[in-house]
């Protein structure tokens, strides 16, 4: 008996996992829906911020996360490090409004291997997920120009890289408004640990406020409280 061919049994290339992480429900399912058209492309989960993303993404088998940067409760920075630190075969690619080199450098520095901006053609997102599942960087133009900039010398931000993960994270609930015994509770350590990271992430960044580490953490696209 002879049995029909399909194309995995005549060596095409598997279809690629995608995950998408986006705080905005219209854009991501825009996202969906045109990647959705693509013949070589599953779009396997989908979730709202960092948080929701730490089981979905592990438990659908994504391979490749597109992932927004500015997104409550967990931003794409600190998402894409813990993700990788979970499953390090994981590829990250950037997808954001914003292609400040400082969000560009943060996001490659927790682990991503591409970033594209919003404003960009999807071609432009299809290349840096293909190029990611063959373990390759891909920066959009417009990113491209920003990375380069910063490489000759720029005087622009460096990224945050001074802040411990914990501290990253009490950034980010500070600057989304929590006290600091919500901060304890959130993250199961004592009140005066929680303090101590709040002193100590003022001190690293020279800022004497919560207004401060509000402004900074928005900049950074540590948060879209305020934004």
């Amino acid at each position: 008996m002879s049995m029909k061919s399909t194309p995995e049994s005549i060596g095409a290339p598997a279809r690629i996992r995608v995950a998408l992480v986006d705080d905005h429900q219209l854009f991501r399912d825009a996202l969906r829906t045109i990647l959705a058209k693509e013949p070589q492309i599953d779009v396997v989960c989908t979730a709202g911020d960092g948080q929701e993303a730490m089981n979905a993404v592990i438990e659908s088998g994504a391979e490749i996360v597109c992932m927004d940067i500015a997104m409550p409760r967990m931003n794409g920075i600190e998402a894409t490090r813990l993700l990788l630190a979970k499953n390090p075969a994981l590829k990250v690619v950037g997808l954001s409004a914003n292609c400040d080199r400082a969000y560009v450098l943060d996001l490659l520095k927790a682990g991503a291997l591409g970033y594209v901006t919003k404003s960009t053609c999807c071609d432009e997102l299809l290349r840096a997920i293909r190029s990611a599942r063959l373990g390759r960087t891909y920066l959009c133009p417009e990113v491209g120009d920003a990375v380069a900039g910063a490489l000759l010398g720029g005087n622009g931000a460096q990224p945050a890289t001074r802040l411990s993960t914990r501290e990253r994270q009490v950034l980010q609930l500070v600057a989304e408004g929590y006290t600091s015994p919500q901060i304890a509770a959130r993250l199961f350590v004592a009140i005066s640990t929680a303090e101590v990271h709040r002193r100590n992430i003022m001190r690293k960044l020279s800022l004497h406020s919560v207004a401060e580490l509000t402004k900074y953490a928005i900049r950074r696209g540590i948060t879209t409280n305020g934004a």
